[in-house]
């Protein structure tokens, strides 16, 4: 592989401004097919086969009309006051007139639902007043008829005693607050949840934005406004700012900095709209683009860099141009390309979790990790060829073939140092990690968004006038064994159904909201007393379905956006370990190729575990339990995102056998080359630490831009990266690995005759390259 790169490397210097052409029009291509091919992005998370996914799919079949997505749009008065009649009267307006719009099946006008229940309250009263004076009626009635109409008005009683009964159990389903300063309007779509139209809830929020009259403000909830969220903030923009400065620092020239930023933004132009033009053909989450350009970006700059330093330090070693290309491609590109393959084996292995969407987040991530590295080992070489001597600053030009590298160290670390590092770092590491031992998974609601943002507004402005509950209400649906056709029986069955609901621990309220066409299907609204995200609702969902069957064989399923969040959670809770185990057992026999050791793959696997666990407890810390809040825009801790442990254990396993690979592989070079085991350790590291800090900052920096984006989803996963990275770069590579190898000795390169007699060798660092071509010299060594 060095060989066949080092030859690439040449010929893409030779065939520069080709080469170049040839990636301009690939990324026409790509922009063209993602305008002409590129579809909907959803906002909704969704894994087929869940408890609520069936529910929904019978209610969409049997119950067309409560299986309809819906969203709820609050209205309250500027000054706190209660609605004047004149507001009423121009919310139930805009409200009409919103059902006119594409894809609106229906909206609930608040006003008229608190009249109507007014109104039943009303018949239950005057019903009751006309069973008095029935009474008084059949008093003077014959004996013989007496009694049939005694039995005739104990039926009509029991009736309404169960109508009232109804009520009093919805009492807390409320459309209009008590203080009468807002009130909760529902829009129902035609289609189901997941397949709303950005454009269908951008015409509500426009229509009813312009329509609401004077001293009254509308705030909509996520369910219509949650859309694709923007990736090109201040943050973002500072995070690639830090890595620029980082460059300039290191390279100490203007163009060499500029040269990884642009060959990055290359690769995240390319890499996602070729993404994005699959998405006309296959349902993709928003965030996944998002994923793509974090990866790229990252990943590109730091591919670029490697090869990059190689060629600077070659330079000044006075190797000829077009020769110290082709080196730098044979040598640090063989190790960005395997570099690179790791981080494709581990987003790819995302697909055997059997979850869609994560394995599309895998695939995508993959795409822009393998568009970096073919650009990192074709485009760098070309770009180094037309730069030229310019990516040397003029003093490091004046100094061409005279250049004296730094001497290697000639004493270990103390062996005291290496003991006191270890404990240190577990130390750390362990007591990082133990808020991962509470964290909960979950989805965001609209406590998760942005202070300013209006679904943020909605949603608190819901849990102070209604209820925390009234965010997540449940849809209960109970399937008949037979149909139920006359009202008395419907009723009957509806309230017995109800007030076993309502006897679940965390049950507010319960209302029925109808019947199937084919009356064999009761719909009910329940109302939990905590909001969607908490661990009291989950439980009062299990609750829930643990009542089923009921002992007249009425069979119970839950649904809502509640239910479904909590039942992805919990599918992608159960599919972690399997997948963690599947990472694991490839960086083991990653590593044992490698390193040909068996002790060294261990210490970094366990190092990955550490480093892993760490960064699960600090996202716990801060998006769980809401410490330094203030600082990351956490507002009102919430459930850790259900998929982010998932995706971080595919992408911080590739980036830190990255590390491993550019630190460990110096010290087993010093060890072959003759330097005692515990001297290999510190040269190693003298040799790949320059660089892996640089690479480590400008991920960090990269990653941690998008922590202050305002989707809570790219703000958690902006901070699991960076704080990824962090950990794992600068505690366990930097510190930990090499104080474990000094500990381990000569031991640490052990490994079974048989076993080092069947591996193939892999020279992931060009060895044999740098021999058969000596132009490189030994000062190019160090990288």
């Amino acid at each position: 592989m060095a060989e066949l790169l080092y030859r690439l490397g040449r010929l893409c210097a030779r065939r520069a401004w080709t080469v170049l052409a040839a990636w301009t029009v690939v990324l026409a291509v790509t922009v063209s097919g993602y305008l002409a091919f590129g579809g909907v992005l959803s906002s909704q998370v969704t894994i087929p086969g869940t408890a609520t996914e069936e529910v929904s799919g019978k209610l969409a079949d049997r119950f067309p009309s409560a299986s309809g997505g819906n969203g709820a749009i609050v209205f309250s008065t500027t000054d706190s006051s209660a609605f004047t009649e004149a507001q009423r009267t121009g919310i139930t307006a805009v409200l009409r007139s919103a059902r006119e719009l594409d894809g609106i099946a229906t909206t609930v006008d608040p006003f008229a639902t608190e009249g109507q229940l007014a109104e039943q309250t009303a018949r239950i009263t005057d019903g009751r007043r006309q069973l008095e004076e029935g009474r008084a009626q059949v008093a003077q009635l014959p004996a013989a008829q007496r009694a049939v109409a005694e039995e005739q008005l104990q039926a009509q009683s029991t009736t309404l005693d169960q109508s009232q009964r109804l009520i009093d159990m919805s009492a807390q389903v409320r459309t209009v607050s008590p203080d009468g300063a807002a009130a909760v309007a529902q829009v129902v779509f035609t289609e189901a949840r997941l397949d709303v139209t950005p454009e269908t809830k951008e015409s509500v929020v426009e229509h009813v934005s312009a329509g609401v009259p004077d001293g009254v403000e509308a705030d909509f909830s996520s369910d219509i406004t949650q859309g694709v969220p923007e990736v090109l903030g201040v943050g973002e923009v500072a995070g690639v700012v830090i890595a620029a400065i980082t460059l300039m620092i290191m390279l100490g020239a203007v163009v060499a900095a500029a040269l990884p930023i642009v060959t990055a933004l290359a690769g995240v132009g390319i890499g996602v709209t070729a993404a994005l033009a699959l998405s006309g053909v296959v349902e993709m989450l928003s965030i996944t683009p998002v994923l793509g350009i974090m990866l790229g970006l990252a990943v590109g700059i730091d591919y670029c860099l490697f090869i990059l330093n190689r060629h600077r330090r070659q330079l000044l070693d006075g190797v000829e141009l077009h020769e110290s290309i082709g080196l730098a491609n044979g040598t640090s590109g063989n190790a960005v390309v395997f570099a690179g393959s790791t981080v494709l084996v581990a987003l790819l292995a995302l697909n055997v979790t059997g979850i869609g969407f994560l394995g599309l987040m895998g695939t995508v991530g993959a795409i822009c990790v393998a568009v970096s590295v073919l650009l990192a080992v074709s485009l760098t070489p070309a770009l180094l060829s037309l730069l030229g001597a310019r990516i040397l600053s003029r003093k490091a030009r004046a100094r061409i073939g005279r250049t004296h590298h730094g001497r290697a160290p000639s004493e270990p670390m103390s062996t005291g140092r290496a003991v006191l590092t270890v404990l240190g770092g577990l130390a750390v590491l362990l007591t990082i990690a133990v808020p991962a031992l509470s964290m909960r998974l979950g989805l965001p609601d609209g406590s998760s968004e942005a202070a300013s943002s209006t679904q943020y507004q909605a949603y608190k402005k819901i849990e102070e006038k209604f209820g925390a509950g009234v965010n997540g209400p449940l849809l209960v649906v109970a399937d008949l064994p037979q149909p139920i056709t006359e009202q008395a029986r419907l009723v009957a069955e509806q309230v017995r159904v109800a007030e076993r609901l309502l006897a679940v621990d965390g049950v507010t309220a319960v209302a029925p909201i109808g019947q199937s066409e084919d009356k064999t299907l009761l719909g009910f609204q329940v109302i939990p007393a905590d909001g969607p995200s908490s661990s009291s609702t989950e439980q009062v969902v299990r609750d829930l379905r643990d009542l089923s069957p009921l002992p007249t064989d009425v069979r119970l399923g839950v649904a809502g956006s509640a239910s479904g969040n909590i039942d992805i959670s919990e599918q992608l809770a159960e599919a972690l370990p399997g997948y963690l185990g599947l990472v694991l057992g490839l960086s083991l026999i990653i590593l044992i190729f490698v390193f040909r050791s068996i002790l060294v793959p261990l210490t970094a696997t366990l190092g990955f575990i550490l480093s892993l666990f760490a960064t699960f407890g600090g996202i716990t810390a801060i998006f769980q339990w809401g410490w330094l809040g203030a600082v990351f825009g956490v507002h009102d801790p919430n459930p850790v995102l259900s998929f982010l442990p998932t995706i971080l254990i595919g992408i911080l396993f590739g980036l830190a056998m990255d590390y491993q690979l550019f630190l460990v592989s110096g010290m087993r070079e010093a060890y072959a080359h003759g330097a005692p085991a515990r001297l290999a350790v510190r040269q190693g590291v003298h040799a790949g630490r320059t660089v892996v800090t640089a690479a480590a900052i400008i991920m960090i920096a990269v990653f941690g831009g998008f922590i202050f984006a305002n989707t809570a989803i790219i703000r958690s996963l902006g901070f699991g990266l960076a704080f990824g990275v962090l950990t794992d770069a600068f505690l366990v590579r930097m510190l930990l690995i090499p104080a474990v190898m000094h500990l381990l000795g000569r031991s640490a390169w052990w490994i079974p005759r048989r076993l080092d007699n069947l591996l193939p060798n892999v020279d992931v660092e060009g060895a044999a390259l740098e021999r058969n071509h000596p132009a490189a010299t030994a000062g190019t060594l160090e990288r």
